[in-house]
């Protein structure tokens, strides 16, 4: 969340970017599997001017092998990359042994289908089958089959999405992935912020604070179940601490300074940037978690937060009012060869970037209002992808392909706050579901 933190320390002006859970492991599921390496089945840039179209079989009339099958079909419908065809337009019989009748499937458009079957192998298990076959070429493409637990069908959904997405596209999906956010319930003046998370489409979600304590600014590890967050536990000022997702274990991330806030995990997991106040500015420090110590990257004589490690761990993007307001700025991983790359007429905040390399994504304000937008790591090629009343935190989805926020919008009783999903090319827009309000996500890597 870009929260605006008016406490003492940084009260000489707005701050902007600060800000016991079950795991599902992939080793649930077991996976046999036959794969056809033809190559994708059209480019990415294809597909967004006009969706795959895609028959997707139901793996059952109901109970649980048509949830797959919906699962199946808003993953990969939500994507914006492929067009579900309408079942009901399906000639009945049209997989005879197993085998699709491919002149049925052609007369539809469909460039793929999906067919599979679910059946109960007793003990609390499910063997899902699944195959996509490329119509076109009226061939097989992967077959694979899972046994896991009647519980983990929701996943195994994700998982044949990803790998028709794979199959498809060229690239790995996103879809068996899971975001971390915080949760916001109550009064809007004096709103319960719980730390939770969810499936990347709203399902399964799981509130691991009780709200006692205000929660922000949650960050996924990328390589483990752990998450770094924000807390004003102890009734002082904000702390970063870690929570273990599989043991439900919350520990303090050292004591610094005045706060310490806006955390991020670099790309192998085993450090942690944060902000850490000192007479009214911020210096990013980087800390170690397996107990090497901390290191200063740069002063505290102005406002140096959300810093953001780039995929390769070479360097850094923070925002900082260096320059008297606030922007983006880039430099090295150890501190040295800061530069400058927004100019815009406003201000910047909370740089995420891709996980791709290719985009940093940022929080931009001024006369029109908010919006996010995303640029070039040099700055160049920027363009705003969306706007409104109030619109900050964004962060990629594990194949870069999509970008998660959180939109608040004004209401009687005070305003909304929902986490949206986005393409990077601005278009394909799409509310998640939560049962709260909803704000900071942070998209988790894959699972699987």
């Amino acid at each position: 969340m870009m929260t605006r933190l008016l406490l003492p320390p940084f009260s000489r002006r707005r701050l902007l970017g600060a800000a016991g859970a079950a795991s599902l492991l992939a080793s649930g599921a077991h996976a046999q599997s036959a794969t056809a390496d033809n190559g994708p089945a059209i480019q990415v840039s294809g597909a967004q001017n006009a969706p795959i179209p895609i028959a997707i079989s139901p793996f059952a009339t109901s109970g649980v092998g048509a949830q797959i099958t919906q699962v199946i079909t808003d993953d990969l419908s939500h994507s914006g990359l492929f067009r579900a065809i309408d079942p009901s337009s399906f000639v009945p019989n049209s997989v005879n042994n197993g085998t699709p009748v491919w002149q049925n499937w052609s007369l539809l458009g469909a460039q793929g289908l999906v067919t599979g079957d679910v059946q109960d192998s007793g003990g609390g298990q499910l063997r899902v089958e699944f195959r996509l076959w490329n119509v076109q070429s009226q061939a097989q493409v992967q077959g694979t089959a899972y046994t896991t637990t009647k519980d983990n069908w929701r996943r195994i959904a994700h998982i044949i999405a990803d790998t028709v997405y794979q199959q498809m596209i060229g690239e790995k999906g996103y879809f068996d992935s899971r975001v971390a956010f915080i949760s916001v319930s109550g009064p809007v003046t004096s709103p319960i912020r719980r730390l939770a998370v969810m499936d990347y489409d709203g399902a399964n979600v799981q509130f691991l604070t009780n709200g006692a304590n205000m929660a922000l600014s949650p960050q996924y590890n990328p390589v483990r179940q752990q998450l770094a967050f924000v807390s004003y536990r102890g009734g002082g000022s904000p702390r970063v601490y870690l929570f273990d997702l599989q043991t439900g274990a919350t520990k303090l991330v050292g004591s610094f300074g005045e706060m310490t806030i806006g955390p991020r995990f670099s790309p192998d997991g085993n450090s942690l940037l944060m902000s850490v106040g000192h007479n009214g500015g911020a210096s990013i420090i980087r800390t170690n978690l397996n107990g090497g110590g901390m290191t200063q990257l740069t002063d505290s004589s102005s406002i140096n937060v959300t810093p953001c490690y780039s995929p390769d761990g070479s360097q850094i993007a923070f925002n900082s009012d260096r320059d008297g307001n606030q922007q983006l700025f880039v430099m090295n991983a150890d501190g040295s060869g800061v530069k400058r790359i927004s100019f815009g007429p406003g201000q910047y905040a909370e740089p995420c970037w891709s996980p791709r390399g290719d985009l940093i994504a940022y929080t931009f304000w001024g006369s029109g209002g908010f919006s996010i937008g995303v640029m070039a790591p040099d700055g160049t090629g920027e363009r705003i992808i969306a706007q409104g009343w109030l619109v900050e935190g964004a962060s990629f989805c594990p194949n870069g392909r999509v970008i998660m926020f959180y939109r608040q919008s004004p209401t009687a009783s005070g305003h909304s706050s929902n986490l949206v999903t986005i393409g990077v090319d601005g278009f394909n827009e799409r509310m998640v579901d939560t049962p709260t309000y909803a704000s900071d996500p942070s998209w988790g890597p894959l699972l699987a």
